[in-house]
This record gives structure tokens, sequence and C-alpha cells, in this order.
């Protein structure tokens, strides 16, 4: 079944369908970080160890593209190549969108993450929490090992 979802899924983004091209349009529209019901790819997200239970939340965040930006040298000698653009950050837009969503909600663990789709603007990663301190999550044995480190 899940491997059904997946091709699915592969095979709408391959094609690029109007169906998902319209969502995109909803997506932008939506704020930076957005609590959602249930995950869009439930395939990545079983893969990850999401279960559809009480004290494991789905949470989709926008990343924006592109390099980094620095100011401009403002006042003294202007250097002859100034490193304010084409700047590369070292680290991955799925690890900005884990901290950002860890900032936001810190009283949950971070199980992990996966992409769910890009523009020419944005990335969007779906993150996928738990609450340890919800008691369907202390008694589900799959996650006592998170308690445990």
């Amino acid at each position: 079944m899940m491997k059904q979802i997946s091709n699915t899924w592969q095979k709408i983004m391959k094609n690029n369908y109007s169906a998902i091209r319209g969502r995109t349009i909803a997506l932008r529209k939506e704020n930076t970080i957005v609590r959602v019901d249930r995950p869009s790819r439930l395939d990545r997200a079983k893969a990850f160890g999401y279960k559809s239970k009480q004290g494991v939340v789905v949470v989709r965040i926008k990343v924006s593209r592109g390099g980094m930006r620095r100011q401009r040298p403002k006042s003294g000698r202007r250097p002859k190549h100034l490193g304010v653009t084409k700047m590369k950050a070292n680290v991955s837009t799925k690890q900005t969108a884990q901290r950002r969503v860890k900032e936001r909600y810190p009283n949950l663990i971070l199980l992990n993450s996966y992409f769910l789709y890009q523009d020419g603007k944005h990335i969007w990663h779906e993150v996928i929490l738990i609450d340890p301190s919800h008691h369907s999550i202390q008694n589900d044995g799959d996650y006592k090992q998170l308690f445990n480190k």
C-alpha cells in the first residue's frame, strides 16, 4: 500500500499536474509554520515514525530558497571582491526547517522531516514531532527509546 502511495506521489511530481500547482498557490498564501491534521505524504511520514495517534504532531514549514545575503561595506576602502553575493550556507534547508520548528515548539521532540514541494521562491518540508508528556506516547514502546537519550 505504501509503495503504491509513493509511486503515485512520484508520478504527480514528475508530470507536474495542475492539481499540485493549484495546491501550491494555497501553500504560498499560508503562514510560514502551519500545524496540519495529517501528513500530505503518508508514505514518507510512516517511514520516519509517524503514527496516527494523540501526541504526534505534523507541522508544515516554508523556507526561502537562494543564497545568503551579506551587507555591503559602507565606509572605508572598498575591497575588490565585496563578498556580498554568491554566499552559500553550510546547512541544508531541511536542517534550517527543523531548527525553526524546534524553536517554535520547544516542548516537543523532533522525530524527522521530509521534503514536500518546491517552487522558484520557497521549499516546503513537513516535520514530525512528538509530545513526550502525553500518555499515549509514554506507553508506546516504539517511542520509548527517544526518552532514554
